[in-house]
């Protein structure tokens, strides 16, 4: 989901981009702010996914595994992030320490419309959830 062009942050939203009914700011904006920890790996794919919609770098690099986190992440200003569907999962509940996250995210760029369907990795970290890598493609 990353892209090498400088971006300014999105205005941030009224409702969580990640596809939940709830406010931004009650849903992964709290993890964005350091308010709360992820409890799964699912709600941290999701507040991940919003953090690229609304352009938060900080929070991206600080939810990314050490041993897999690049130096710096710079984003697309003609990318935006327009829907997130979660396919699928494997443990990554609160009492596992790795699991796994199946999504498709849709984006539009420079007014073409696509997709990221990606299998995600993610393990514990200091007892708190990161992205570790994953397999995608782009439809």
């Amino acid at each position: 989901m990353s892209r090498r062009t400088a971006a300014k942050p999105a205005a941030q939203p009224t409702t969580c981009p990640c596809g939940l009914p709830a406010a931004y700011a009650d849903c992964c904006g709290k993890l964005h702010r350091g308010l709360a920890q992820a409890a799964t790996a699912e709600q941290l794919m999701r507040s991940r996914y919003s953090a690229f919609a609304v352009r938060d770098i900080a929070y991206l690099l600080r939810s990314w595994h050490p041993d897999t986190r690049p130096a710096e992440l710079d984003l697309d200003p003609g990318l935006s992030w327009e829907r997130l569907e979660i396919l699928g999962s494997t443990e990554g509940g609160p009492f596992h320490t790795a699991g796994t996250v199946e999504f498709r995210a849709r984006f539009c760029e420079r007014g073409r419309s696509g997709s990221l369907h990606e299998n995600s990795r993610f393990v514990r970290h200091d007892g708190a959830w990161v992205y570790l890598d994953g397999d995608h493609s782009e439809d």
